[in-house]
């Protein structure tokens, strides 16, 4: 390819998979979830199969915000080590929190072949590995701290390394078995197929103007004029959540991606491994199910889409410049190149749960790095919340901890 893209892989590579009508009468029901990307389709998904009558919005296309610009690695490692976690909030909640996102991998694995998706869901093992010997130090006590917490890791000299992954000037590093990729646009676009023809009614370019409180239920008034009366109303908006909640909770980052097709004689076990380092901002790369090289990073703070797409030709030289430190010898040919946008927390960790400003309501926002599998995981805490039980999590994941 030599036609360079500055639209996300992921709309290029699938298209227009499917669009759904606007909101064009009254509506009524048990749950209305508003966002239609990956976490609405998996919330959506879960409502769906615990039998309410559920309904969901999208201002957009469907999956056309952040799931559109993810790159999908499916790790149960969050931004912040767990032997740092648990200084922040304490052992029990930092090794759950890191536990419930390696369950989250099978639980996504397991939807896969219930809905028998094609979308590349493949299990790989993670390489984390130190970029600067003055990370050596705290990257071993970060994998004595996942061994303790019984995940199955072990620590790879820089030989080692070399040996296994053909990466040079490296400093060792953590490899784990516990990992996985997916083409999370194509899956979510699946989940929502699947659920409508279970009853889930999807209406895209429908966005939420106004919200009246009554006891029992919540009325929605939408751009067109008409209203969804809702019992209960999930928010699944990622980082535009900071628009209606006024609150500094999350800080807004942009990455930026590349992708090329991959010359695999001059990688080692590349397809089978998620690979990322210790820099701030550490970069990270994994193969795509057509088996192109996918490799992000250059994450800033975020000011406007304009300024951050203004950027891409300088983060993608930055980007490349990094893996020529690990690859002196690969020449990488860039055929797509984009940016996005992620909220990124103080913990690491995600904020499900209520807000006291919002009734009637739940939020599902799976910040960071593991954006998708917190989302897993708001699958079983939502679940619960529409039933009045609590969840282990929700003490560590609530607003205002």
């Amino acid at each position: 390819m030599d036609l360079k893209s500055n639209e996300p892989f992921w709309l290029i590579k699938n298209g227009l998979i499917e669009s759904y009508p606007s909101l064009k009468s009254n509506e009524e029901c048990d749950v209305l979830i508003i966002g239609g990307g990956i976490t609405g389709s998996l919330i959506a998904h879960q409502m769906v199969s615990d039998g309410y009558k559920t309904i969901l919005i999208d201002k957009r296309e469907i999956c056309n915000g952040s799931t559109s610009a993810t790159t999908s690695m499916l790790q149960y490692e969050i931004d912040v080590p767990l032997y740092k976690l648990i200084d922040k909030i304490g052992e029990k909640g930092a090794v759950e929190s890191y536990k419930a996102c390696s369950d989250a991998i099978d639980h996504l694995e397991k939807l896969t072949k219930q809905i028998r998706s094609d979308a590349g869901f493949k299990r790989k093992k993670s390489l984390y590995f130190a970029s600067k010997k003055k990370d050596v130090k705290w990257l071993k006590e970060e994998c004595r701290a996942r061994k303790n917490a019984g995940f199955n890791v072990k620590w790879l000299e820089e030989d080692q390394i070399i040996e296994q992954f053909g990466f040079e000037n490296t400093y060792g590093g953590i490899l784990s078995k516990q990992g996985a990729s997916i083409d999370a646009f194509k899956f979510a676009h699946e989940l929502f197929e699947h659920n409508t023809k279970k009853g889930l009614k999807i209406f895209d370019k429908t966005e939420m103007k106004k919200v009246e409180y009554h006891k029992g239920f919540n009325q929605v008034t939408v751009n067109s004029g008409f209203q969804i009366k809702a019992k209960k109303v999930i928010y699944c908006i990622g980082y535009e959540s900071k628009n209606i909640i006024r609150e500094n909770f999350v800080d807004l980052k942009s990455t930026f991606a590349v992708v090329s097709e991959i010359d695999n004689d001059k990688f080692k076990n590349i397809s089978s491994t998620l690979v990322w380092n210790t820099d701030d901002p550490y970069i990270y790369m994994r193969t795509t199910d057509d088996g192109r090289l996918l490799i992000g990073g250059g994450d800033e703070d975020f000011n406007d889409a304009k300024k951050r797409d203004a950027l891409l030709d300088k983060k993608e030289k930055e980007i490349l410049k990094n893996l020529k430190k690990i690859k002196p010898d690969y020449q990488f040919y860039t055929d797509f190149v984009w940016a996005g946008t992620f909220g990124e927390t103080k913990d690491g960790l995600p904020y499900i749960g209520e807000h006291k400003k919002f009734k009637n309501s739940y939020f599902v926002l799976g910040f960071g790095g593991n954006g998708i599998t917190f989302s897993v995981t708001g699958m079983e805490m939502a679940s619960q919340f529409m039933k009045n039980k609590k969840h282990l999590l929700s003490e560590y994941f609530k607003f205002g901890r």
